[in-house]
């Protein structure tokens, strides 16, 4: 009867979040925090386009856009947040009964300070989600599901939002227990999400940037992270406004500088990603290149890196996606058949 409850409560809970965070919009709403950072780089593959050709609003960038509120929020209401609050019960329920230990009491960060933890976390969660991208491309019944990704025929930042719902839970079951060995906590999770979203987007856009911009840009959203979740922003402090606004400008410096001419080894990037995507690899390279989802250097760690060219008009796919479904109803139930 327990589990029925979190069940209940779980969806219940969700769905009065979900009405809260779109009623009340602030800086920690994630409902419009996903939109304005693809309006963000809507607007850049506008201004800069990598592909000049491509359309403005490129081929299924509105089922892309639908993709987003179906993978972030509906699917969440219809089942997976409740679901997954009776798996995570059930589970922690089972270790401690197996083997004495409570996971969601476990902290071993808890004595570093927030930036660390968010580093560690951001790693760790990037690591194992490289292995599970490629288990992916590996398992045919996996590869199965993944298919609806790499069912983009346009490269454009809303191609990240588009992926078949089972892709969450093989994701988010995997990296589970890592995380919780941790100690990382929903509101850790939280900015390492927001964090891993905006590089993802950003390897899928439609745009092209040198390094050092990248490595400006990353800093300059650290120093974001930091004000906004370590300071009390009050308009009225002027001196406190002047010491925020210093220190953006001296991480987005360092950023520039330091970080810029190693970023492209570090971070996915559009010109990495696109091969990841393409039609055509060598044989020898069939179950897929560039794995990485936030960072390049596991690619480069373990020789699956691979940008032959500048490959921006390079056809996008896999072999007999001309005859994969179109409608989102036909992508999201492909797989079960």
């Amino acid at each position: 009867m327990d589990y029925i409850d979190t069940f209940i409560k779980g969806y219940q809970n969700y769905a009065s979040y979900l009405w809260r965070d779109i009623t009340n919009p602030s800086v920690h709403s994630y409902f419009y925090a996903l939109i304005l950072i693809s309006l963000f780089f809507l607007t850049l593959e506008w201004i800069r386009p990598w592909r000049s050709d491509q359309a403005k609003f490129r081929k299924d960038f509105w089922l892309d856009c639908f993709y987003m509120f179906f993978n972030f929020f509906l699917f969440s209401l219809v089942i997976y947040n409740a679901a997954s609050d009776v798996f995570v019960n059930l589970f922690n329920d089972g270790i401690i009964f197996i083997s004495g230990i409570d996971l969601q009491a476990l902290n071993p960060l808890r004595t570093l300070p927030m930036w660390a933890i968010l580093i560690i976390g951001f790693v760790v969660r990037d690591f194992v989600q490289w292995w599970t991208h490629r288990l992916l491309h590996r398992i045919p019944a996996l590869w199965e599901y993944h298919k609806v990704h790499h069912s983009v025929k346009e490269m454009g930042f809303a191609a990240h939002l588009r992926y078949h719902w089972m892709e969450t839970i093989v994701y988010r079951f995997i990296e589970y227990i890592p995380l919780a060995l941790l100690g990382i906590g929903l509101y850790d999770f939280f900015i390492i999400h927001i964090f891993t979203i905006i590089v993802g987007h950003y390897n899928h856009s439609n745009i092209s940037v040198n390094g050092r911009v990248t490595g400006a840009i990353l800093a300059f959203s650290i120093s974001i992270v930091i004000l906004t979740h370590s300071f009390d922003i009050q308009l009225s402090a002027i001196d406190q406004l002047w010491e925020q606004l210093l220190l953006a400008i001296v991480l987005t410096a360092l950023g520039y500088f330091m970080l810029g001419p190693a970023m492209k080894k570090i971070f996915n990037h559009p010109e990495m990603h696109i091969w990841h995507h393409a039609l055509e690899i060598p044989e020898e390279r069939k179950h897929g290149v560039n794995f990485g989802l936030s960072l390049a250097i596991w690619d480069f760690l373990f020789g699956t890196a691979y940008i032959p060219y500048e490959g921006k008009d390079i056809p996008l796919g896999f072999p007999g996606v001309e005859d994969f479904p179109t409608s989102f109803t036909g992508q999201i139930t492909h797989g079960f058949k």
